[in-house]
């Protein structure tokens, strides 16, 4: 496999994955809407808005992650037949950038946000507060998972460059 294709299948595998977050966007929109239509209760009529909101975020941030994947597709291309060392070296740049600031987010603010959330939830009473802060969690943990698996992807991909780059370097 030459790096333009391992490339190109990193941002594919990216651009599917980002959906997923439009995947969970578009359940806690049902959510919504099944707390709108049956929730009877305070607390079932406080999740109306934060899971709505919630849902909109994570539908825009998984159509955002899409359609910056999908374009980076002709850009790899374009790079690559520049001049392919250059390439290699550009994405190797740009996956550890990436890296830290993903490791930064996922592994040390988000878990903080989540902590802060726990906490505020035993200082608040009021149901749409506790709904908001608990639906900021639910989003914090799909977060996460979405984002712990890019890093690994990422990592993946960063190996695949390195040995290809040693292998252009050696011959």
């Amino acid at each position: 496999m030459n790096v333009l294709e391992a490339a190109t299948n990193w941002a594919k595998t990216e651009a599917v994955h980002s959906m997923f977050f439009t995947f969970f966007g578009v359940m806690f929109l049902m959510i919504s809407l099944g707390f709108w239509f049956l929730g009877k209760t305070d607390i079932a009529k406080a999740y109306i808005y934060p899971t709505l909101i919630v849902g909109s975020l994570l539908v825009l941030v998984g159509l955002g992650l899409f359609y910056s994947n999908y374009s980076r597709l002709s850009e790899f291309s374009n790079g690559f037949n520049e001049n392919s060392e250059t390439f290699v070296q550009s994405e190797i740049n740009r996956v550890d950038k990436t890296l830290i600031g993903f490791k930064r987010t996922v592994y040390k603010i988000i878990p903080l946000i989540i902590i802060v959330c726990s906490i505020v939830i035993i200082m608040l009473d009021k149901p749409i507060y506790r709904a908001t802060v608990i639906s900021v969690i639910a989003m914090m943990i799909i977060i996460i998972i979405i984002d712990s698996n890019a890093i690994a992807r990422l990592e993946n991909y960063k190996k695949l460059l390195i040995n290809k780059e040693e292998t252009s370097t050696n011959n």
